[in-house]
C-alpha cells in the first residue's frame, strides 16, 4: 500500500501506537482548568535549578522519565528521540536529555514542535526504522520571554492579543504493533498496561507568510498556517470537518481563534463545532491573566497528553486533528524588521 497520500499527506498503512505519555507544568498552569490532569506540577517555576534555562531542561527530563515509566521501558529500550524547544540551539534538549544516552534527532517548529516530532517519530516507525521512539518538547514562559521579547525584570506591558507561553513538556513513546502487544504483558500501579491512542496519518505543513510583524499577537501569525495545513489536509485525505470530533489547533488563542474560522469559512468549510485550542483550554480567561490564552512548544504537548487522550482513551471522541501551531521568529530577524512566518503540521490520532 502506498502511504504518500496527496500533495503533503501520509496514511499510514499499519497505525503508530502512543504507547505512554508523561506531562509536566508549571504552578499557573496547575492552577488552570486541566490542573488536575497533569502528571506532575512544580511547586515553583524554578524546579529546584538555579536559572530559567536548566529549569526547562529539567521538564524535559521529567515528562520523558514519566513517559518511560509508564510503559515499562527503560532508555536501552528506545531507538530514538525526537525533541525540540523555542531555545536558541534547543539548549532545554541538550542539557536536558543527555543523561538518557538516546541517539537524539533534534527538530524545531516553534510551537508547532510537538506536531512535527510526532509525525517525524510515526514516519521512522511506519518506515521500520524503529520499533520504538521517544516525542518530547517543551517551553517555560521566563526562559521565553527572555530569548524573544524581554527580560522579566523588564516589567513590560502585554497587548490583549499577546499569549502566554506555557511552562510546560510533555513526553510521548511511541512504538509498532509488536512493541504495543508486549507492553501490554506487563503491568503498571497493578492494571496492565495498554496503548493510549494510535496515530493513523499526518499532513506535513509548509511556510506561510503573510508579513505580519506584530511578535505579540503571535495568534495572527500563526493562522494563516493552521489554515492552510487544514485545507490541504482536506483535500489530501477527502475528508470533510464532520469526520472528525475534534479539530485541535496548539496555540492561536483567542485571536488567532477567530483568524482561522474567519480563513476557513473564506474557504468553504466551517469548523466552528469541530474547532478546540489548546491555548484557550489550559488557563481560565476569566480568574488567569494570560490575555489572548497560552503558547509555547509545552502548551499543544501538555494538553494532548493530560487531556486530550483521556478523551480519546475514554470514548467521549473517537477521532481528532491535531494541529499545532508555530511561529518562526528569532530575536535576529525581528530585530531586522522581518516579518514572523508561520507553520502548522497535523497529526491524525485516534482511538484505540
Amino acid at each position: 500500500m502506498k502511504q504518500k497520500l496527496g500533495k503533503s499527506s501520509i496514511r499510514l498503512e499499519e497505525p503508530v501506537y502512543i504507547l505512554g505519555s508523561g506531562s509536566v507544568v508549571g504552578t499557573k498552569e496547575g492552577q488552570g482548568p486541566l490542573g488536575l490532569l497533569f502528571d506532575q506540577v512544580g511547586e515553583d517555576d524554578m524546579f529546584g535549578c538555579s536559572t530559567w534555562e536548566d529549569a526547562e531542561s529539567s521538564l524535559q527530563k521529567s515528562a520523558v522519565s514519566l513517559a518511560l515509566e509508564k510503559t515499562g521501558l527503560e532508555s536501552e529500550d528506545i531507538s530514538y528521540l525526537f525533541a525540540g524547544d523555542l531555545l536558541g540551539q534547543s539548549i532545554a534538549t541538550s542539557f536536558g536529555l543527555s543523561t538518557f544516552q538516546i541517539p537524539l534527532f533534534g527538530v524545531y517548529g516553534a510551537c508547532s514542535t510537538c506536531g512535527e516530532s510526532l509525525a517525524l517519530g510515526a514516519m521512522s516507525i511506519a518506515g521500520g526504522y524503529a520499533d520504538r521512539v521517544v516525542c518530547v518538547t517543551s517551553s517555560h514562559f521566563a526562559s521565553a520571554e527572555k530569548e524573544f521579547r524581554f527580560p522579566l525584570e523588564y516589567g513590560n506591558q502585554r497587548p490583549l492579543s499577546a499569549t502566554w507561553t506555557v511552562t510546560g513538556s510533555g513526553a510521548f513513546v511511541l512504538g509498532n504493533r509488536e512493541a504495543m502487544e508486549s507492553m501490554k504483558k506487563t503491568e503498571w500501579e497493578g492494571k496492565r498496561r495498554r496503548p493510549r491512542a494510535r496515530i493513523s496519518g499526518m499532513t506535513v505543513g509548509k511556510i506561510v507568510d503573510y508579513g505580519l510583524k506584530d511578535s505579540m499577537n503571535m495568534g495572527a501569525c500563526m493562522a494563516p498556517a493552521a489554515a492552510s495545513t487544514l485545507k490541504q489536509h482536506f483535500s489530501d485525505f477527502g475528508c470533510q470537518p464532520d469526520d472528525y470530533d475534534k479539530i485541535i489547533t496548539g496555540d492561536l488563542g483567542k485571536v488567532g481563534q477567530k483568524v482561522l474560522l474567519d480563513f476557513m469559512r473564506d474557504r468553504g468549510f466551517d469548523i466552528s463545532c469541530q474547532h478546540m485550542d489548546c491555548g484557550i483550554e489550559i488557563y481560565d480567561g476569566e480568574s488567569q491573566d494570560t490575555h489572548a490564552g497560552g503558547s509555547g512548544c509545552g502548551c499543544s504537548a501538555v494538553t494532548l497528553s493530560a487531556y486530550i487522550l483521556k478523551q480519546l482513551e475514554e470514548g467521549n471522541w473517537k477521532k481528532v486533528l491535531f494541529l499545532p501551531t508555530g511561529a518562526l521568529l528569532s530575536k535576529t530577524s525581528f530585530n531586522e524588521g522581518k516579518s514572523v512566518p508561520g507553520i502548522a503540521h497535523g497529526v491524525v490520532i485516534e482511538a484505540i
